[in-house]
């Protein structure tokens, strides 16, 4: 099975963290009939912890990862799986890092309602199609509207402050809904979006072939994505393009803040290197520990992190978006309390990724953090795979 595929990568699973807050899932009771479903016609959820005090109306909306599917094998298979149905959800998960309930593990957001979308469509909620044949349910737009709608009858509609943030799969969904997010709230209420690695790009395997485009046009199709990408960018690229978001977020209006490894680990191993670009297995043991890259592969990863800079390039003239373009072998770091705030997390000036999201947020300062290449940064938690 590929890594396209996987229920999982790089978030911390639902195991049980020492004193971590656990939250149940609520299923959404009204989606079956807007036809919001997962995979497998099962109802769509989401935990909630509500927020106290100062962050009483103010809302963290967190949009899970976990791959895609992009034909009929892969998502009859994933709808077998908690990323295609709810009835194989974990019915409580941990809180942590960025929505941990403890203002040590979480300074910025710790009281606010904190909100995670449970992702059961395969298509980073953006599909509306279906196949009957093989009983597939595309519903990843309607499953987004639906968790809205349910949210803001909840007591979002009264926000002051709001964040739409996801990781990997997720991350891409938060940049694909940030200014949809914004649309649901007046003028008054400040809205940001955070994506956090999200940054898929668009670029050449090591074989020269385009294993990721490829693979995201197999969703894009399949899923009936194509209506569901913004309009500005449909106008003048093909769809698949559009499920990229080096061609999305220079025409996002919300400000957002990008949150990426120049050396993501997940698009090192499924999009650069994955083994059907690397028949001979040269890349193997670089593909699973970096420090096994020879010097030749640690420059085309360079060169990788070229077109990172490269694509973000305009988006960071901006002043109101925030970057933090860290050199580690990783993937997803908001979730994670190791990464996102503790005792020896990932630094860039000193600066852990919490309090640079927190400064961003607050408007306290102007966040553009872009790292020096590997391998300068010691503070990286590096993933490493055997």
């Amino acid at each position: 099975m590929s890594l396209f595929e996987t229920e999982a990568y790089g978030v911390s699973k639902a195991t049980k963290v020492p004193n971590a807050l656990m939250v149940g899932l609520t299923l959404i009771q009204g989606a079956g009939a807007k036809g919001a479903v997962c995979l497998d016609g099962t109802l769509p959820g989401y935990h909630w912890h509500r927020g106290h005090g100062s962050g009483a109306n103010s809302w963290l909306i967190q949009l899970e990862g976990g791959g895609w599917c992009n034909n009929i094998r892969t998502c009859v298979y994933r709808k077998k799986t908690r990323r295609g149905s709810s009835t194989y959800m974990e019915k409580e998960i941990a809180f942590t890092g960025i929505l941990s309930n403890k203002a040590e593990e979480n300074p910025g957001f710790f009281n606010w309602n904190r909100v995670k979308l449970r992702y059961c469509d395969g298509a980073s909620f953006a599909g509306d199609g279906e196949n009957k044949a093989a009983q597939l349910q595309f519903r990843g737009q309607r499953i987004w509207l639906a968790a809205m709608e349910e949210l803001l009858s909840k007591g979002m509609h009264s926000a002051n402050q709001a964040l739409l943030s996801g990781c990997s799969a997720g991350g891409l969904a938060s940049i694909l809904h940030c200014d949809e997010f914004r649309g649901l709230f007046p003028k008054t209420t400040k809205v940001k979006c955070l994506s956090d690695a999200g940054m898929f790009l668009d670029v050449a395997d090591v074989s020269g072939g385009r294993t990721l485009r490829n693979f995201f046009g197999g969703v894009v199709g399949l899923q009936g994505v194509r209506n569901n990408l913004p309009q500005i960018c449909t106008d003048n690229l093909d769809p698949t393009s559009c499920f990229f978001p080096q061609n999305l977020i220079g025409n996002t209006n919300t400000p957002l803040f990008i949150l990426n490894t120049a050396y993501d680990s997940w698009q090192v191993q499924s999009s650069l290197a994955p083994p059907s670009a690397d028949p001979s297995g040269y890349w193997h043991d670089c593909r699973l520990n970096h420090e096994k890259c020879t010097p030749a592969q640690i420059l085309f990863l360079q060169g990788f992190r070229n077109e990172m800079l490269m694509a973000i390039k305009h988006f960071s003239n901006s002043k109101q978006n925030g970057l933090f373009i860290n050199s580690c072998f990783a993937h997803c770091q908001t979730e994670r309390q190791d990464t996102w705030f503790s005792v020896n997390s990932p630094v860039m000036g000193k600066k852990a990724i919490a309090l640079a999201v927190g400064d961003w947020y607050y408007n306290r300062e102007s966040v553009k953090a872009i790292d020096c290449p590997y391998p300068c940064d010691k503070s990286c938690h590096h993933l490493v795979f055997r």
